[in-house]
């Protein structure tokens, strides 16, 4: 069963939120990894049009969640390089940094059934495995062609980075969706406030 390696778990992490957290410890405990990165994007090429609480702060709040979760740790390999954020570009620095080492990328199945549409696809292919992210009693989306992937089915949180926003404007709690730390990091820096 264990295959080791490293899983990569990318995002804006807007904030992180419970349901990253089950899902990087669930892949590496059912593919038997060393560890899963929480990748936090500089950039995000998909999510341009979109407002963004800037790099650091998203860090910070990744660095925050994950402290004490054995085997899952935040990265800022892509805010360090800069720029757009493209998965191919972290696979390929992940390769020099640890070489030998067996690369998994860590997506939902909506993501997954957009592969295609990344910047550099083909190296993205052929240079990790693909790991799709199921939840219990959904079928997953279709695939690409060429495309092949594994499922892990995860426990299924309905938690979003979206409505955890609209909470803190609200003034509702973040409790319980949100690990304790990212609660105090965002109310000390004043993240997603009204008016912020």
């Amino acid at each position: 069963m264990a295959e080791g390696g490293i899983g990569i778990l990318g995002g804006t992490f807007d904030p992180p939120h419970v349901g990253h957290l089950v899902t990087a410890v669930n892949v590496r405990w059912s593919l038997g990894l060393d560890e899963v990165l929480l990748v936090v994007a500089n950039e995000p090429w998909q999510k341009a049009h979109l407002p963004l609480s800037p790099a650091a702060d998203r860090l910070a709040m990744v660095e925050a969640a994950v402290d004490g979760v054995d085997g899952v740790s935040a990265s800022a390999i892509e805010i360090e390089r800069g720029g757009a954020s493209y998965t191919a570009d972290t696979l390929a620095e992940l390769a020099r940094r640890c070489p030998g080492v067996p690369l998994h990328v860590v997506l939902g199945s909506d993501a997954a059934a957009g592969l295609d549409s990344w910047e550099r696809a083909e190296e993205v292919r052929t240079s990790a495995s693909v790991v799709v992210v199921t939840r219990p009693g959904a079928e997953q989306a279709p695939l690409p062609p060429g495309w092949t992937a594994r499922p892990v089915e995860v426990p299924r949180l309905d938690v979003s980075s979206t409505d955890l926003r609209a909470r803190v404007v609200d003034g509702r709690p973040l409790d319980w969706l949100v690990p304790a730390p990212v609660v105090s990091l965002i109310r000390e820096r004043g993240l997603y406030a009204a008016g912020g």
